[in-house]
Order: structure tokens, then C-alpha cells, then sequence
């Protein structure tokens, strides 16, 4: 077990290297840089001439080595990382990328978690049943929900509602985390409430494509254990259905859900990111896009390191529980 940890933390260490690698070297592919499009905002916006937003720039450049070569500037920006905790300067928000994280991070995770939870139960308990009922109108139902859940883009979908909310229910102030009363009041019922009626479509929207995809996977899996000769054994034994099924069937059919356990917070992330642009919920997904719209390396390189440490934790608390699951399975 003690190899196997060490193994698995070397090969994790080994992984989000090259991740960090890819992203920062991606990310400051398209031609200029962040100061260059500084220079066109204080032209723009600020109404200097060319030749002052051009100095403006390149003091910027100076101050935070976007001159650097490009290796240069990575071992900077991963050396702080390791030895400091120091994730670097955010030029777009103008603070320090640590405080961003930790602001954002905690509301992205709870979203994308509470995502999971639906489609996780929804889509198992719905894939047990209608596993049952065979080419029946609940599973001939279930298909085309299925088909519609999984095609349908979500941002598309996130437009939808958002348009129901507004027009067809008239809720107000649908596009933020929050109600104007409820910013910054303190914490009470009521603005519990508010908070759930604002994050509760992300929620859902985000959570829909994974009930779709745990039910149709959990009823293949459920079909086929069930026609094993140990189920077959089972019922011949004179084992009541509700038992064959729950005690037998479900847990051998479950291991292709708990081994993509291991992938769907990222999943649960892409989707949360569409919804979340959609209603303006301040997570990390739209400050994500906004930072390779303006290769604000720093804030993108963290936000993809953030997501490869996730990715990596979730495939291991994956493995750890078909581990437990399935006796078969051996970490030595």
C-alpha cells in the first residue's frame, strides 16, 4: 500500500508538471502579450497618445519580466508556487492571484459538487429503475431525455432559462450570486434562500448532462450483471428480485460509475463555467475565460493547475473506493 502511495504522488508530481508546462507555454502563444492590450485600454480608455501607453507598457513588461524568455518566466512563476505559495500577480483584477483563488474557489467546488450529487443520484437511481423495465414507456422516456440532456449545449440551455426566469416568472436581478438586499447583509435564512434561488439553475444545468450519462451507463451495466450466472444462480436460490438486484446486480454494476468519479469534477467545471458566464454568478469559470481572452498568464496558469490537482485527487479517491468496493483489486 505504502509503494503504491509513493508511486501514485511521484507520477502526480510527474503530471501536473507537464500540465503547468502546456498551459503556461499555450497561453502565451497568440502573438503580444498582456501589456499590449494594457497599451490599447490606455489608449482607448485612458486617452493617452501612442508613445505614452507605449511607456506605460514597457514598464509593465519591466516590472513583471514579460521580456523574459519564456522558460525564464515560467521557473519564476513555478519557483514561487513551490517555495511561497505565491501564485503570482492577476494584471486584469489588479490583485494578487492567491486572493482570487481563495475567494472563488471555495463557491466554483461547492457548485460543481452539489452538480455532482444530483447527477450522480438522480442518474443511478433512475438508470436502477428503469433497468428493470426494459423498452418500457419510462425507459423509451428516459432515452429521449437522455438524448435531448446530452445535445442540447448548455449554454443554449443556461439562455433558456434565463429568459423563463425573467420573462415568463419575473424574477428579478436573475443574472448575480446575489440580491441588491442580500449583498451585504448578514447571514440568515432568508439569504440562504436568496443564495439557492440564484445558484440553484447553475446547479442544475450543470448537473444535467451527468444524469443523463449515470443513467444510460448504470442501466448497460445493470443489464448486462443481470444476465451473469450468478444472478441467474441467485434467483434460483429463491432470492427475492428487490434482494438479487440490490445485494448482487447494483454494486458489480457500479464500478464504471466510480472509476469516472474520478473525471467529473472537470466535467462538472465545463459545465458550471457555460451557466455560470450566462448568469453572472462570480466563480472561477468566467474569470478563467476572461484571463486567456487577455493572456493574463498568471491567473489562466493557476486556474489549470488548480483543475489538474483536482483532476488528480479525484481519479485517486476513485481508485481508493473501487478499491473498497471491489476485493478483487490489490494496491500492492
Amino acid at each position: 500500500m505504502v509503494r503504491y502511495l509513493v508511486h501514485r504522488l511521484i507520477s502526480s508530481v510527474l503530471i501536473l508538471f507537464v500540465i503547468t508546462v502546456v498551459a503556461f507555454v499555450i497561453i502565451q502563444l497568440p502573438e503580444g502579450d498582456f501589456a499590449e492590450v494594457y497599451k490599447l485600454e490606455l489608449i482607448g480608455l485612458g486617452g493617452l497618445s501612442e508613445e505614452e501607453a507605449e511607456e506605460a507598457a514597457n514598464k509593465l513588461r519591466d516590472k513583471y519580466g514579460l521580456r523574459d524568455p519564456l522558460p525564464t518566466q515560467y521557473l519564476k512563476w513555478i519557483s514561487a508556487i513551490v517555495l511561497q505559495g505565491d501564485f503570482g500577480w492577476s494584471f486584469t483584477q489588479r490583485v494578487d492571484v492567491s486572493s482570487l483563488l481563495a475567494q472563488r474557489l471555495p463557491r466554483t467546488i461547492a457548485i460543481a459538487l452539489a452538480a455532482h450529487a444530483i447527477s450522480s443520484l438522480v442518474g443511478i437511481f433512475v438508470g436502477i429503475y428503469i433497468a428493470n423495465r426494459q423498452y418500457s414507456l419510462a425507459d423509451n422516456l428516459a432515452a429521449t431525455f437522455a438524448f435531448l440532456a446530452t445535445s442540447v449545449p448548455r449554454f443554449s440551455l443556461a439562455l433558456i432559462v434565463v429568459y423563463f426566469l425573467a420573462f415568463g416568472l419575473g424574477w428579478e436581478h436573475v443574472s448575480a450570486l446575489q440580491s441588491p438586499e442580500f449583498r451585504y447583509a448578514d447571514w440568515s435564512i432568508e439569504k440562504a434562500i436568496d443564495l439557492l434561488k440564484h445558484v440553484g439553475p447553475v446547479i442544475l444545468i450543470a448537473g444535467l448532462g451527468g444524469v443523463a450519462r449515470n443513467m444510460r451507463v448504470m442501466r448497460g451495466n445493470l443489464l448486462d450483471v443481470l444476465n451473469q450466472q450468478y444472478v441467474t444462480t441467485a434467483r434460483s436460490k429463491g432470492l427475492e428480485e428487490r434482494k438479487v438486484i440490490n445485494r448482487h446486480a447494483v454494486p458489480n454494476a457500479l464500478h464504471p460509475i466510480i472509476a469516472y468519479q474520478g473525471t467529473v469534477l472537470p466535467y462538472m467545471f465545463q459545465g458550471e463555467l457555460e451557466a455560470a458566464i450566462v448568469f453572472g454568478i462570480p466563480t472561477m469559470a468566467p474569470m478563467f475565460v476572461e484571463s486567456l481572452q487577455t493572456q493574463d498568464v498568471y491567473l489562466s496558469s493557476s486556474i489549470m493547475l488548480l483543475y489538474g490537482i483536482l483532476l488528480i485527487a479525484g481519479n485517486f479517491i476513485a481508485d481508493m473506493a473501487l478499491g473498497v468496493l471491489d476485493p478483487r483489486i490489490s494496491f500492492s
